[in-house]
Order: C-alpha cells, then structure tokens, then sequence
C-alpha cells in the first residue's frame, strides 16, 4: 500500500513510549507491540499507572467507603459522581486487584444495579438500597458492566446476571416497527424510543466485546453479531436509510475518554477488536486517516476537561490518547504497517 505522509511508524510508536504517561505505554507495549502481560516491561508499566499520573490523583479524592463526591449522586453528578470515575479508571488501566478500586466496585455493584434485572439504574432505591429498577438505562448498564469486567470482575455473578441484561433487553432495531411494549420500554423516550439509542448500542457492544472470545456464550455471540451489524449498517456514522448523510456529526470529533458518549474511533475500535473487517467501515476509517497530522499523530478534538476530578491531555494538542486508539484501529485493519519499532 502506497505510505501517505511519510509514515513513520517507528518515531509514533517511541513517543507513545515515554514513561509520563504510563497508560498509553502500557496498552502500547501490549496492543501494538503484542508483548506478554507477563514482560517484565509490561509488569513494571503496570506498577507505574498505579505510581504516578491521573491514576493515584483520581484514588486520592475517593471516600474512605469507596465512592465518589456525593453517595446518592454516584451517575448524577457529571463527570465527578463514582460512576464516571469507574469508568476512566478501566479505561486507564489501573489494578483491578487494588483494595481501594474494588470498594469503588463493590459500591457500584450494591448501590446501582438493579436486584431485579441486574440492569443498572442512575439512581438508587431508598426501599431496596440497590439501584432503582424503574431507571434503568442500557449505556450506563453497559458501561458499568465493561469497567467491572476490565477490572477483574467477569465471574462475579453479578457480572454474569448484567450480562444477561444486555442479551435479553438491548435494542438493536432501526425505527423499522414499533418498538418493544412494557419494562424497561416504557419510560425513558431517548433511550427506549421508536429507534435504539446509538450510546446503548455501543456500550453493551463494548461490554460484550471485553468478554473474552474463549468465555463468551453462544447467546452472547449472537448478540455480539446484531449489535454490530447495527453499526454496520450506519457505515459506523451515517444514517442506515439515507448513508449520504451524517447521522452524527459530533462523532467526528475524537475524544478521551468519551463518558456515556461515543464517536466513530471508538466503534471502530471495538469492531476492530472483535474482528470486524467490512466493506461498510472503510469510510469511517478513512476519516480517521485523513485526521492524522504531519507528525504522524491525531489531535484531542473533544473533551470533558474542567468537568472531571482530573483532566486528560489537552483539547486541540497531540492526544497520544487518540493516536493510540488509531494505531489500534489502523494496524487491526492492517492499514499501517505492523511489528516493532526495530523493524523499520
């Protein structure tokens, strides 16, 4: 394939490398340079996110009984509550095993899902003290459940039971019949309307998509399949019955982390990682090819910096967030050269 601007893989990948930013040289060592979780160079990365950066500042603003700011507003408040948090902490890569994050889980666990459906609620019951089964939604349930499984939770039966959630209750139609009659269809209109939320479509793909392929369950695969083909047929962000058109522009604006919001790096992201190679995701990726700079690196386009505990990276400056995301993206479809920065 013909290299457009001067690729140079090797100088990417060294400066994603450098040891201040602990995370992305994790995933880098791991994703893009296919070390062992067992390398003595992954392992001592792996003490270092926990060491130093954004990490240890988010721990040390949490309550002693694992939860963020106020206990009640643990979705409410935006992008401080314990939810969000969570949520960046996964995304971070921090340690699963790490007393403080599993208190954060097990406040989560007890305090938002919803005993009933294991579904997770936005606000809990003051009757049951777990999450209130009448405020449900399907993004935070399949947020929740992604970061649970990333950080060490996948057998907890409780995992297992959310799991279930998505297979039985989440949408993947396109407003072609009339949506599903009863719980949890009858309340929330943006999220169960005539046409499946986008954000919860994309986040129980995420969660599923974290299940490791050897541990998934058949049901799960399937789900996996029309989750994605959801997607697909949206040629990731256009409208499925009118693709000359942009169904959501905002996605073509990259960010980290992306909260309870999506954008197409990260649905190609996912689909890249479950195995996806389809015709209908070249446009998107594309995009994200022709959003590279003349340093060989993406930009940070959006950002919830000022509204989290810590900030991440600065908006409108090279993201090695982003550009780690892309090489991901671009490597698993095999449009940027693959191997170590030996090689070139």
């Amino acid at each position: 394939m013909e290299k457009r601007r001067g690729i140079s893989r090797e100088e990417t990948i060294r400066w994603l490398l450098e040891r201040e930013n602990p995370s992305v040289r994790y995933f880098t060592l791991v994703d893009l340079l296919g070390k062992q979780e067992k390398d003595e160079e992954v392992l001592l990365t792996k003490r270092e996110i926990m060491a130093f950066g954004p990490v240890p500042a988010i721990l040390a603003k949490q309550t002693v009984e694992g939860f963020w700011g106020e206990r009640e507003r643990f979705y409410l408040d935006k992008y401080r509550g314990t939810v969000w948090q969570l949520i960046l902490l996964a995304e971070l890569g921090a340690d699963g095993e790490d007393p403080r994050i599993r208190k954060a889980c097990e406040f989560i666990l007890e305090n938002s899902q919803d005993r009933e459906s294991h579904g997770f609620a936005v606000n809990r019951s003051g009757k049951t003290s777990c999450g209130r089964h009448s405020e449900v939604i399907p993004c935070l349930t399949g947020n929740m459940l992604w970061s649970l499984i990333r950080l060490g939770y996948l057998e907890d039966p409780r995992v297992q039971a959310g799991i279930e959630w998505i297979c039985k209750y989440q949408r993947c139609d396109d407003g072609e019949s009339e949506p599903p009659q009863g719980w949890p269809y009858d309340r929330f209109e943006v999220c169960f309307g005539k046409h499946s939320c986008h954000m919860g479509v994309i986040k129980s793909l995420k969660a599923l998509s974290a299940i490791p392929a050897d541990r998934r369950k058949e049901k799960v695969n399937r789900k996996i399949e029309s989750l994605a083909e959801y997607f697909l047929a949206h040629r990731i962000y256009k409208r499925s019955h009118d693709p000359e058109k942009i169904s959501k522009p905002g996605w073509l604006k990259l960010g980290f982390p992306l909260m309870y919001q999506t954008d197409l790096l990260e649905i190609l992201s996912i689909l890249t990682r479950l195995g996806c190679n389809d015709s209908r995701m070249a446009e998107a990726l594309t995009v994200i090819e022709n959003k590279k700079t003349e340093n060989n690196r993406w930009i940070l386009e959006n950002s919830f910096n000022g509204k989290m505990l810590v900030n991440i990276e600065k908006k409108g400056g090279e993201s090695k967030w982003i550009t780690l995301r892309a090489l991901q993206v671009l490597c698993g479809q095999q449009r940027f050269p693959a191997g170590d920065p030996a090689d070139n």
